[in-house]
């Protein structure tokens, strides 16, 4: 038995990292006509610091985030996935609802309990942000996702999402789901994608700096 300690990829090696271009050589020697820009031309524009949300022209600190990543997804194709992942997750949702007897509500004349109501709900909510977690930690699609070609990618370089940040874009997401609003706040959370400029972004994007880029 190899008592060598287990390897575990590096962030390093997610392929869907951004890459710096590589650099031209600089000092001396034979050199390129390319290497110095001609006296009067424009000086280049400041590296990207990481932020997209940072200072710098426009306000999204300094050269375009997008650079070097695929297209945004279409917002309709995302809310058809969001509408796919749902649809699978309620299922199970109902399963789960009906062998723990937490139904919405009891046909009672007499009574209706909004305890077991809230019981579903917040066994939805649950269960929809494990999902979204796991699925866009590991490999920023879910189902929905993976079938309508686009993923999750940060903003700042175009990787996968961390686990942190996926727990995060789920939980604003579909946390009010289980205290108010409900599917009201995931229309208006999903569809703020139709109207948000330059990247798309619905508001749980924007809480954990991600896009939503054709795979």
């Amino acid at each position: 038995m190899s008592t060598e300690p287990p390897r575990y990829p590096s962030p390093d090696d997610d392929p869907f990292q951004k890459r710096p271009p590589q650099q031209p050589p600089q000092g001396g020697g034979g050199g390129s006509p390319y290497d110095t820009p001609p006296p009067g031309s424009a000086p280049p524009p400041p590296p990207y610091d990481g932020d997209p949300y940072g200072g710098g022209p426009g306000g999204y600190g300094g050269q375009d985030p997008l650079a070097g990543m695929p297209p945004l997804a279409d917002s309709g194709k995302r809310v058809l996935a969001r509408i796919i992942d749902m649809v699978l997750v309620g299922i199970v949702v109902g399963l789960l609802t009906w062998l723990f007897g937490t139904a919405e509500y009891d046909i009672d004349p007499d009574e209706v309990n909004t305890g077991k109501s809230f019981g579903q709900s917040l066994l939805a909510a649950v269960l929809y942000i494990a999902y979204d977690t796991f699925m866009i930690s590991r490999t920023g699609q879910t189902l929905g996702k993976k079938w309508l070609g686009m993923r999750v990618a940060n903003l700042n370089d175009g990787a996968t999402p961390t686990l942190q940040t996926a727990l995060a874009r789920a939980a604003v997401l579909w946390l009010p789901f289980a205290f108010c609003c409900a599917c009201v706040w995931t229309v208006i959370c999903g569809g703020w994608s139709f109207f948000d400029k330059p990247y798309k972004q619905g508001l749980h994007d924007k809480a954990a700096k991600t896009v939503v880029v054709s795979a």
